[in-house]
C-alpha cells in the first residue's frame, strides 16, 4: 500500500541557523524599539535577505510572537540543563535569575504583543504552563534535597519576582530582583 500523503521534511541546517539569527536580531530590535521595528533592518542585521525573513515570518506579528515563544522555550529548557549540571539549590537560584531576564524581555515585548488583534492571552497561557512546570520541577528537587522547606509553593517564588518587576519603575529593578532571589531562597530554608 502506497501512502500518498507527503511527508514533512526536516528544515535544512542552514535554514534553522537563519531562523535563529533572525530571532536573536529581532529580540534585540524589539528591545531597542518595541514593536516599531523595520523587518528589513532585522534581516540585514541577521545577515539574511528580506525574502528569507518573510519566508520564516510573514508578518511583524508572527516574528514578535516567535521571539516571545523562543524566549519561553529557552527558559523552560534551561531547567533541565541546570538540573543536570548543578546542585538542586544552585539550579533553582540560577533559573530564578534567568526568569528575571525573561520578565525584562516580556515587559519590553508585551506592549507590542498587546497590539496584536485578539491580544496575547492564548500565547501567555501556553507559555505560563512551560514556566510553571519548570519552577515546580526545580522546587521539588530542592525540597527532596532538603535545601528548601517542604511547604514552599513554587509559584510564590515567581509571584515575588514578578511583583518586584511590576512595582519597580526604576531602571535598576532587575538588580533589585536579583538580590531578592537570594533573600527568597534564604527564607525558604527548612527550619532548623
Amino acid at each position: 500500500m502506497n501512502d500518498s500523503t507527503p511527508k514533512e521534511r526536516k528544515p535544512r541546517a542552514d535554514a534553522l541557523r537563519n531562523r535563529e539569527r533572525i530571532l536573536e536580531e529581532a529580540k534585540r530590535a524589539f528591545t531597542r524599539a518595541g514593536g516599531d521595528i523595520s523587518l528589513e533592518d532585522v534581516a540585514r542585521q541577521a545577515g539574511v535577505g528580506p525574502g528569507t525573513l518573510y519566508r520564516h515570518f510573514p508578518t511583524r506579528e508572527a516574528l514578535l510572537e516567535s521571539v516571545y515563544r523562543a524566549e519561553v522555550a529557552k527558559l523552560a529548557e534551561e531547567e533541565q540543563r541546570l538540573s543536570d549540571s548543578l546542585s538542586a539549590l544552585d539550579a533553582l537560584r540560577s533559573w530564578m535569575l534567568l526568569f528575571i531576564d525573561y520578565i525584562a524581555t516580556k515587559k519590553i515585548i508585551a506592549p507590542a504583543l498587546n497590539s496584536i488583534v485578539g491580544g496575547p492571552t492564548k500565547l501567555f497561557e501556553s507559555s505560563g504552563a512551560q514556566i510553571k512546570d519548570a519552577i515546580q520541577s526545580l522546587v521539588a528537587r530542592a525540597i527532596a534535597s532538603g535545601d528548601i522547606r517542604s511547604d514552599l509553593e513554587p509559584l510564590d517564588l515567581l509571584r515575588a519576582l514578578v511583583g518586584v518587576s511590576n512595582v519597580a519603575s526604576a531602571p535598576d529593578w532587575q538588580q533589585s530582583a536579583k538580590r531578592l532571589v537570594d533573600i527568597l531562597l534564604l527564607g525558604s530554608r527548612p527550619p532548623e
